[in-house]
Order: structure tokens, then sequence, then C-alpha cells
């Protein structure tokens, strides 16, 4: 059985992404839990495959569900079509369309196809994380729990030893008195 590696690219920067490995047999439905898990999203919104190409256009769609809008083609459906039925190039690339009022987009490109599966892996999977992934609704990453770490290392508290507020009016009175006692040295050497 064939077992297909997707590279998904958050769109805004691709050097934020996740390797999912998926079985041909399994379907949009299975690769769109997978991709929303391995990115932390939760699963309450609407969501479109568009199968594409290498110029990252739009092509037919595979949907959550036939939404209320203008179709050119009734969209397939994602519970309904197996992956491999979609695979037309073997550096196949579609693109992922989640929650459509905040249209988090995501570029999912095939990277390879192996004929072996493995024992130890329960499909779909993620098999590998680059980059901080964006946060469905509002801070995280670095904002969050590693920023207190963070603190808490590096005892980043404010006002903490070391911080100030630049521009303080002792600092510029402090400035002008040493600039005054080095122009004193000057005069005497």
């Amino acid at each position: 059985m064939a077992v297909l590696k997707f590279r998904i690219y958050f769109e805004e920067d691709d050097s934020i992404y996740r390797d999912v490995a998926i079985k041909h047999t399994q379907t949009f439905l299975q690769l769109h839990q997978v991709i929303l898990k391995a990115y932390e999203f939760d699963n309450k919104h609407q969501a479109t495959f568009y199968r594409s190409n290498d110029n990252w256009q739009r092509g037919r769609e595979i949907s959550l569900a036939v939404y209320d809008k203008a179709y050119k083609v009734a969209p397939l459906l994602m519970e309904n079509t197996a992956i491999g039925t979609e695979i037309k190039d073997p550096n196949q690339k579609f693109i992922y369309v989640y929650d459509f009022v905040k249209n988090w987009g995501f570029l999912v490109e095939l990277i390879s196809v192996s004929k072996e599966e493995s024992s130890k892996i329960d499909y779909p999977a993620m098999v590998k994380s680059e980059g901080i992934a964006p946060s469905q609704y509002g801070t995280k990453g670095i904002a969050g729990d590693k920023l207190t770490e963070m603190e808490e290392k590096y005892d980043l508290k404010a006002g903490t030893e070391g911080f100030g507020t630049e521009g303080d009016s002792d600092d510029e009175e402090d400035l002008g008195e040493s600039e005054e006692a080095e122009e004193g040295q000057d005069d005497e050497a």
C-alpha cells in the first residue's frame, strides 16, 4: 500500500511547515483532520481543498460540505474522496483553506511516495514539524508559555536591575554631569 508524504506550508510563511504521512486509500477528510491537529487548530469551521498546479492556481474543489456559494463544478466531498484518486502528478499540489472568515491558507505539496508503510506509525500522522505555528485565535508560540519560561530562566521581569526606560530624566542628568567631568579633565591635561 502506498504511503504519501505531504509537506503542508503555512501560506504566509513557507519556513513554517508540517510533514504528514497518509495512506493513498485514506480520504481528504482524514488529511483535513491531521492538518488541523498538526497546526493545533480546532475543527469548528468550514474547509476545502483545491487541486492545484505548479503555479498554485486553484482547480477542482474537494470540500468538507457543499456550501452556499456558486460553484463552476460541483465539489467532491472530502469524506468520499480517497487521496490517491486526486494525485495526477508526482509533485501534486493542493491548496487547503480553513475557516472562510479568517481564510487560513496552506499549501500542500506531495514530497514523496513510499511503497512500504511503517508498523510504528498510525496513519495519518505528522512526521515532521518546522517553525512555530500561527495561533488560530490570538497570541501563541513565543508569547505564551515559552515567554514565561524565558522570563523565569533569564530573570526578565520588568523592574529587574539592568532594565530601565530609555530617556529617563535621571539618566540625562547623569550623562550631563559625566560629560562636564570629562571636559574638566581635558582642560587639566
